[in-house]
């Protein structure tokens, strides 16, 4: 039988694999077992501030400077928006920031619990994806995806809401798998001539949209 992990241990066993080496936060009540497992890894060090929007800032200038995603942990309520400041600087500047909130038990949720709030719903506009985990069986596999999400195609910021309830839960952990990147020229997914073309095709436009979009990316928006 495989050894079985509580919600917070797997947090920081999938940091770890995640080759994480700071954490940028401030503790509360809905994320204080996560807290609590903080001092079993001496791997991953935490920045304490003194407010989450200064954690989120701080985590987009370490992956500004490192190349490495952001990590920011905040609990539930005024934790979850405060850092929403960042977040959306984050998203509109392309930083990969990984943000962690804490959220009351699942039982409580929609019920106006104390500190409770729609965090999903309020940093959906502002990240690349978010999660709100309802099984201690999908949390593992959650936070490498968002790590992988936060880090290809264009970086971003993303978001993953666990509840009080899911930190205490056990099950087992299982590893990421290695995934190739496509950021990058070696595994971009054109050819030189089809970007030459592209080129090509907007240099002969005499008259364009408000946006250039090709296979679903934005290529271009004319100033007003």
């Amino acid at each position: 039988m495989s050894k079985l992990y509580s919600g917070a241990e797997i947090v920081f066993k999938c940091l770890e694999d995640q080759d994480v080496e700071f954490i940028f936060g401030y503790p509360g009540g809905a994320v204080l077992p996560i807290y609590d497992e903080l001092k079993n890894h001496s791997s991953i060090k935490h920045i304490l501030v003194r407010h989450e929007q200064g954690a989120g800032h701080a985590a987009e200038g370490y992956a500004r400077s490192s190349g490495k995603p952001g990590v920011v942990l905040v609990t539930s309520g005024p934790g979850a928006t405060n850092v929403v400041t960042a977040l959306t600087d984050a998203y509109m500047d392309s930083v990969p920031l990984v943000c962690i909130s804490g959220q009351v038990p699942t039982h409580l949720i929609g019920t106006d619990a104390f500190q409770e709030c729609d965090t999903t719903g309020i940093t959906r506009p502002c990240t690349k994806h978010n999660w709100l985990i309802k099984d201690i069986k999908d949390l593992s596999k959650i936070v490498h995806e968002a790590f992988h999400v936060a880090t290809t195609g264009r970086p971003g910021p993303v978001l993953i809401d666990i509840p009080k309830d899911i930190q205490f839960a056990k099950t087992s952990y299982s590893k990421p798998k290695n995934e190739k990147k496509l950021n990058g020229k070696i595994h971009n997914k054109f050819s030189q001539s089809e970007i030459e073309k592209l080129i090509d095709l907007i240099s002969k436009a005499k008259k364009t949209s408000n946006l250039y979009w090709w296979r679903g990316y934005k290529l271009w928006s004319p100033s007003k």
